[in-house]
């Protein structure tokens, strides 16, 4: 069973939960997800022998939003905050989308405390965001709720044998939120907010590194090429594709969980 916790971050509650007991693994979602997606409730990692501290990003989920902005600073604090509190000196961090960028920054700034990152589908590539798009999905979600959100969605762009899943799947998650108008606030935000300069930076990265890369036909919002150019600026990162056809790795837990328990391994060694 999973111990609940919350965490006062800058105004904000935030909510998580921490099993297993061993190396500490950090898990960071993605934007319009919770904790569950990460590794998709999977609990691979604790019965393996680690302990995994997950917790919903402020305004997700069950966590509170604070009143103030969605930055990428603000949620490399939250993270802080979370560490600090939980009383872990350094962890392995792994995170999808958002979750990804935020463990980069926060490595970045504290590299003292990261001994090894798994960065699931990155899509930030140090140039201007497509804004329209998020702002188009901010005013869906706010006039029409879940199926406003849907509708202002580019499904046409997702393989036509994935789209079905795709769209469950993208119910399942916002359902999962308290305050839709908070997810509302940061799909505005979180894209306009920059987690570090270019990807030339994470050059300073020196622990052990997994990038996990989706094909574009079944995730086309998160480029395999912006993960591939992740992989390249990492020092020794290691870059893991989907095998043509396949359904991605990044959506499959226990195959997230066995990379992450591998980098643990790795920062051991």
């Amino acid at each position: 069973m999973a111990d609940l916790f919350d965490v006062d971050a800058d105004g904000a509650r935030l909510a998580g939960e921490e099993a297993g007991e061993g190396p500490a693994v950090v898990l960071c979602h993605g934007l319009t997800a919770t904790r569950r997606y990460v590794v998709m409730g999977s609990r691979a990692l604790e019965r393996a022998g680690h302990r995994v501290i997950g917790y919903d990003a402020r305004g997700h989920g069950e966590s509170g939003w604070g009143g103030v902005g969605f930055t990428y600073s603000r949620l490399v604090a939250d993270l802080e905050a979370v560490l600090d509190d939980r009383s872990v000196s350094r962890a392995v961090l792994a995170g999808a989308s958002m979750g990804a960028h935020t463990l980069l920054a926060f490595a970045l700034a504290h590299p003292d405390r990261v001994s090894g990152l798994v960065v699931i589908t990155p899509a930030f590539t140090g140039g201007s965001p497509d804004t329209g798009r998020w702002d188009r999905l901010a005013a869906g979600l706010r006039t029409g709720g879940i199926d406003g959100f849907v509708a202002a969605s580019d499904l046409a762009a997702v393989a036509p044998d994935l789209r079905g899943t795709v769209e469950t799947v993208m119910r399942q998650r916002l359902s999962r939120h308290r305050d839709l108008a908070a997810i509302a606030r940061a799909l505005e935000e979180v894209p306009r907010s920059r987690p570090f300069g270019a990807i030339g930076d994470l050059a300073a990265i020196t622990v052990p590194t997994a990038v996990i890369a989706s094909a574009d036909g079944p995730d086309p919002e998160h480029p395999q090429a912006v993960a591939e150019a992740y992989a390249a600026a990492i020092p020794g990162a290691r870059l893991l594709l989907d095998a043509p056809g396949r359904s991605p790795r990044a959506w499959q837990g226990s195959q997230v969980s066995a990379v992450i328990a591998e980098v643990v391994a790795a920062a051991q060694g």
